[in-house]
């Protein structure tokens, strides 16, 4: 008959599990304060390299987004405050505060045209004229960091992808489906037809009709009834408006 382990033989047991999970324990310990130690290290070393490479993270987009990209991997924002060591080793708070402000101004002066949509590669046109700088100098992803700081203002300001394309919108109106099919569909001559609208998402009249006069509503679309086939034509500045044409109200 197989004997029962005694109380001596639970207790050792128990003692035996407690070590396993005091060692466990201190193996943890020791693999994040090695980690903390790490990441410390890493931080020092991306204060030295800012130093050193200042003038390139300032003046050059590329050099600047790999920066962005190297701090987001140690948990380092330098954008999350205009205060502290990066502001002063950078100044790179104060760009993309500039950079926001010149933003909005643009995004009102235009709006009008637009209805509260503008294509991101048109604004970064007129960001240029405005701060009289080539399109070179100022990256796409400059303008997605200080568009992502500008969500502090509330709803509106975010940047949407409509086809090809991406738009920045500064007011909070909802898209659905059905809208930013048209905006994407537009994008190809800068206008739909009820007819291009029906065919090519095999609408009924009425749903294209509704869509296209909801967009019309929100200030997004125009109409044309000009034409000799007596077809009514919705145009879409934010697709259509070059940096030219809107650049004398940005300035």
């Amino acid at each position: 008959m197989r004997r029962r382990p005694g109380i001596a033989g639970l207790q050792n047991a128990a003692a035996t599990r407690d070590q396993f999970r005091l060692v466990g324990e201190n193996v943890a310990k020791v693999r994040t304060d090695v980690m903390k130690e790490q990441l410390a290290t890493f931080r020092s070393q991306l204060e030295e390299f800012a130093r050193k490479h200042k003038s390139d993270i300032r003046k050059n987009p590329i050099f600047r987004q790999q920066f962005h990209e190297m701090c987001a991997k140690v948990g380092v924002d330098p954008l999350a405050s205009n205060k502290g060591v990066w502001a002063e080793l950078l100044g790179i708070g104060d760009f993309y505060y500039e950079l926001g402000v010149q933003i909005v101004d643009i995004c009102i002066a235009t709006r009008s045209h637009n209805g509260g949509l503008i294509d991101l590669l048109n604004l970064r046109k007129l960001l240029c004229q405005k701060r009289k700088a080539t399109l070179e100098s100022l990256s796409e992803d400059d303008c997605l960091r200080a568009i992502s700081k500008l969500k502090v203002l509330g709803s509106g300001f975010e940047v949407i992808s409509v086809g090809r394309r991406k738009l920045v919108r500064s007011v909070p109106t909802e898209l659905n489906k059905d809208h930013s099919g048209i905006l994407g569909l537009a994008q190809a001559e800068g206008y739909v037809t009820v007819e291009q609208v029906e065919k090519e998402f095999s609408w009924s009249t009425g749903r294209a009709i509704d869509a296209l006069e909801t967009l019309l509503k929100e200030g997004l679309a125009m109409i044309d009834d000009g034409h000799r086939d007596g077809k009514r034509r919705y145009w879409f500045p934010c697709v259509t408006v070059s940096s030219d044409t809107a650049g004398g109200e940005a300035k």
